[in-house]
């Protein structure tokens, strides 16, 4: 199938532009979210302290339980939600292309030794894994860079891994190696450039799973720290005070659950553009 025939296949399937819009949008508030919002994000109001939305005063979303404009830090967490996501996805295609297209072409004892190390890394206890690297490194964003790069990568390293088991045995391998092309060569003329398609459709499945890690992390409090903030921070805080201030937990888990439900569909929706059944 050629590249123009799986874009015009995208391009007609309306959950993957559905989502592909949604995420254009929420790219948009994210990047001009400071000129968006009336407020700072740590400007405190004092006399609106878990006030409900007020379009008049420029609060679109209320304010928090410490009297901060609601849609301001939600545009602020969407920064740093995005941003772990788009780090996360691209240690996965650094580290997880790389060891899964390596274990796989060698094969042998080497890939039995490289996936058994996949293999007690996933055993690891993962929240036990963060407490101890927080202890010892500090909480902070590059922390839970860190953290989440530290794990993500092994599901990309078992589909490319799976993926180069296959492509070894095609014909113009062979021919590759029968022309004198060393290892290092094939692998990286003529293996990963084949593993695009797979590669693309994962990272953009990294994405959301790595926005939900990091939402969940500062949701117990061993994520994001003030003054920065994230859609966990703040769904953690609106969790604690749902029955009073409902708009608290409303809005950052609104963007949170369009965000990943728009990651799916666009993923979905490329997995059947270049993988079609029919």
């Amino acid at each position: 199938m050629t590249a123009d025939s799986g874009w015009r296949r995208l391009l007609r399937n309306p959950m993957a532009m559905a989502g592909l819009t949604v995420l254009g949008l929420i790219l948009l508030l994210a990047l001009f979210g400071p000129f968006l919002a009336a407020h700072e994000i740590d400007e405190v109001f004092w006399d609106r302290i878990g006030a409900p939305p007020d379009f008049a005063a420029g609060f679109y979303f209320g304010t928090d339980a410490n009297g901060r404009d609601l849609f301001a830090r939600t545009l602020a967490g969407a920064r740093v939600s995005l941003l772990v996501g788009t780090a996360a996805s691209l240690i996965s295609l650094v580290i997880g292309v790389t060891y899964g297209a390596i274990a796989g072409y060698l094969g042998g004892r080497i890939d039995a030794v490289m996936m058994r190390i996949v293999d007690i890394l996933y055993s690891l206890p993962f929240v036990f894994f963060v407490i101890l690297l927080t202890v010892y490194v500090g909480r902070s964003l590059s922390t839970i860079f860190i953290t989440i790069g530290a794990v993500i990568w092994l599901d990309m390293a078992r589909i490319v891994r799976g993926q180069t088991l296959s492509l070894k045995q095609r014909e113009f391998i062979e021919a590759a190696r029968a022309f004198g092309a060393t290892d290092r060569r094939i692998i990286l003329r003529h293996i990963i450039p084949n593993l695009w398609g797979p590669v693309i459709i994962s990272m953009l499945l990294v994405i959301p799973d790595a926005i939900l890690t990091e939402s969940f992390l500062s949701f117990l409090g061993l994520g994001v720290q003030e003054p920065n903030t994230s859609w966990g921070v703040l769904i953690g805080d609106g969790a604690q005070n749902m029955m009073e201030t409902p708009w608290m937990l409303l809005f950052p888990g609104a963007f949170l659950a369009l965000t990943l439900l728009a990651f799916n569909f666009l993923g979905d929706g490329l997995r059947d553009a270049m993988d079609p059944k029919e």
